[in-house]
């Protein structure tokens, strides 16, 4: 398993709330579980209390995507650093999951926690990936969509850094308020115009009087 597969754990658990239109999807434990993806055995250890642990958690790494939103480097560090110490994990060589063609392991590395609960193994895998992320393109990687009331959580991997929407309808959205805005300018500067316009000739015909 690729170490970037883990930073989508972070999305994953960012995006189960939406604060700008008061959604919140993380409020049982089968969509605590639902978080853990392909991780069936992982999902299991969950119980109603890892509700709780996992918003607490969910609002740390909300706060890293926050910090680096607003081009704090340094915020975005310490505070995911804080949970790296909290949540640990024990890098492994993994080969159990893919075999080649001759049925030998394909090794990989493999991201092994020792959770007290199920919030706790999730966190570390959530945190490691992200920090992986960071480290490897850049804090200005972990976005927060802008097209309002949004704010969902992205991780840009384009090549120019030029994601700026968690997703194709999020980009549509933004694209099609900025084309109307356009136009409201544009209708707004030419019926000013013609005002000055009328304006002008009415004066001019003033005059000649």
């Amino acid at each position: 398993m690729e170490l970037a597969y883990y930073s989508d754990y972070a999305v994953r658990l960012v995006n189960s709330e939406e604060p700008a239109r008061g959604k919140d999807t993380l409020t049982t434990v089968e969509a605590v579980r639902d978080l853990f993806g392909e991780n069936a055995s992982a999902a299991r250890r969950a119980t109603d209390a890892d509700v709780t642990r996992f918003r607490s958690v969910r609002a740390r790494l909300r706060g890293v995507f926050e910090a680096a939103d607003q081009g704090d480097e340094t915020l975005a560090v310490d505070l995911l650093n804080s949970l790296l110490l909290e949540f640990p994990v024990s890098p492994q060589i993994s080969g159990h999951d893919y075999r080649d063609e001759d049925g030998r392991p394909l090794w990989h590395m493999h991201l092994a926690d020792h959770p007290s609960n199920a919030t706790a193994g999730y966190a570390a895998i959530a945190a490691m990936g992200l920090a992986f992320h960071l480290t490897e393109y850049g804090v200005d990687r972990l976005g927060l969509c802008q097209a309002p009331p949004c704010r969902n959580a992205y991780l840009d991997t384009s090549t120019n850094r030029s994601r700026r929407y968690c997703s194709d309808r999020c980009a549509t959205r933004a694209n099609v308020a900025a084309y109307r805005a356009r136009k409201r300018l544009e209708a707004d500067r030419s019926g000013s115009s013609g005002l000055a316009a009328e304006s002008a000739q009415r004066s001019s015909a003033s005059g000649d009087r």
